[in-house]
């Protein structure tokens, strides 16, 4: 299994959580290289791997791959646009009709950002010139299948970078997971197009319910077909493992990480007592359908791919007693 350090999955790696029956050899990678030897040799029999990525492959017809509804990342995307210093700052609209770089059009990030700019924040998809290019590192390229709906202009530039045409004004924003130099840099070259990116994803949340998911759990198929149990056990295992780092972070009586107020901050995130992660598809409907409906519209998937396609069968319903 190949999954990145994160602390709700800590159980599984020290053995503290375990798949009965199952004999699990890890490595702790980067998320990115771990999709990366995923999507190019299908090295792993269990990985994490990019939702998009995945949707492309089963729309196109690679059956290699069957998903799990486990959710090793999720992130709300409104703090995903970065513009010029001196661009158009808490003006999504103003973006209509530029340009506008992504590292790949098949990267989750990118999928749900332009959904929500497109649903909710009054951008035309179908006005802006995508550039595709890498953040910081010329020559990145698709790595997924690529059927662009009619309408999207779009290009691909292989000898820059998306911080250099930032910066020169050759493209007047970035959407892109992983921020550009000119931001982390220190240089204030460019900043996010929200001033106040925790406010406005906290308002777009309570008003539609949706917590993006960024990336799946993946059984290679041949491991899958050999014992298809592993399905169902991986999913109990993961959830022990989640559980057991939430209980971690509402335990006052130590400091289970190097912060203050941590247990005080998770009671006024969630007052009404939910889960902000759960795995499984019925309690992620309403994300999952609206993930699937971006990619239909950007390209990704066909009409007729549902949510229950992308999972293993035996995940789909949960065991009540």
């Amino acid at each position: 299994m190949a999954v990145g350090d994160y602390a709700h999955v800590q159980a599984l790696f020290d053995g503290r959580v375990r798949v009965e029956g199952l004999d699990l050899r890890f490595l702790r990678l980067s998320a990115e290289q771990v999709i990366q030897r995923m999507m190019e040799h299908r090295e792993f029999e269990i990985a994490e791997f990019s939702f998009a990525q995945y949707v492309a492959l089963r729309a196109s017809g690679d059956q290699s791959l069957i998903a799990i509804p486990v959710f090793p990342s999720r992130v709300f995307r409104h703090g995903s646009i970065f513009v010029r210093a001196d661009g158009p700052r808490d003006d999504p609209g103003a973006l209509n009709g530029g340009r506008i770089g992504v590292p790949e059009w098949v990267q989750t990030a990118g999928i749900w950002t332009r959904g929500i700019l497109g649903e909710y924040l009054g951008v035309d998809v179908r006005s802006i010139e995508w550039i595709q290019a890498g953040v910081n590192q010329p020559g990145r390229r698709e790595s997924a299948p690529l059927v662009l709906p009619e309408g999207i202009r779009y290009r691909a530039v292989a000898d820059s970078t998306l911080t250099d045409m930032l910066d020169l004004g050759e493209i007047d924003a970035i959407v892109t997971a992983r921020p550009p130099a000119s931001f982390t840099d220190g240089s204030d070259r460019a900043v996010r197009l929200f001033s106040d990116v925790p406010a406005v994803e906290r308002e777009w949340w309570a008003r539609t319910g949706i917590f993006p998911i960024m990336h799946v759990v993946v059984l290679r198929r041949d491991a899958y077909e050999e014992a298809r149990w592993i399905a169902t056990g991986l999913v109990e295992a993961f959830t022990e493992a989640k559980r057991r780092s939430i209980a971690a972070l509402t335990d006052n009586t130590y400091s289970h990480v190097p912060l203050p107020w941590v247990p005080d901050q998770l009671v006024e995130l969630n007052p009404g007592g939910g889960e902000w992660w759960p795995y499984g598809v019925e309690p992620n409907r309403l994300t999952l359908d609206a993930f699937l409906r971006y990619c239909r519209e950007q390209g990704l998937a066909p009409a007729d791919l549902q949510v229950d396609d992308l999972f293993a069968p035996e995940t789909l319903t949960a065991v009540r007693v």
